[in-house]
């Protein structure tokens, strides 16, 4: 038997890259995000009805009705599920590109807000915040997201003593692609 005889497109040519001129990656909770996504799609019994309201090009009103069981965990096998019906009104102010305010309250007395600041070109803040009639159960978030020219880095702070930084960056080599990631949470 005779190998085949290589032609031009059978040979690897070795590519040098320009380290110098690197993409820079997205952000370390959009990788997550994008991975929770595919991993564990959001499957729920019942019905959902949303509502938005476009009041000008900055603001909107959102409304939303679900209906469906929730899943109580028991000691044994068998899942206990409790009929539930919940109301969500949502108010949202969108300044394209620089600033983001998302609002959300609940019939259950929770109340959610989002805000994404763009401080500079390359530096955001983003606050998320969680209040409720529950003692102790609030929580608080900030991020602080630096984007360098082929890296990313994001500094958090958060109630209940939540400190953590995060550093991504990508490094093209000739014969694969890699993606460097330390990620520090206290």
């Amino acid at each position: 038997m005779v190998p085949p005889i290589p032609t031009a497109d059978d040979k690897k040519v070795d590519q040098k890259v320009d380290h110098s001129n690197l993409p820079c990656p997205i952000p370390f909770e959009e990788l997550h995000r994008e991975a929770m996504m595919s991993l564990k799609p959001e499957l729920f019994e019942g019905m959902r009805f949303d509502f938005t309201k476009i009041l000008n090009q900055k603001f909107s009103l959102n409304h939303s009705v679900s209906m469906g069981p929730t899943e109580i965990p028991s000691q044994s096998a068998e899942v206990i599920k409790i009929p539930t019906a919940n109301y969500e009104f949502g108010a949202n102010f969108i300044d394209h590109p620089k600033l983001l305010l998302l609002g959300r309250a609940m019939t259950d007395g929770r109340v959610t807000a989002r805000v994404k600041y763009d401080v500079f070109d390359n530096l955001t803040l983003k606050a998320n915040a969680q209040l409720t009639s529950e003692p102790h159960m609030s929580q608080g978030m900030i991020n602080f997201d630096y984007k360098g020219k082929d890296y990313r880095t994001q500094f958090q702070m958060g109630n209940g003593a939540l400190l953590g930084a995060s550093y991504i960056q990508i490094d093209l080599n000739p014969n694969q692609q890699e993606l460097n990631d330390i990620r520090i949470t206290i």
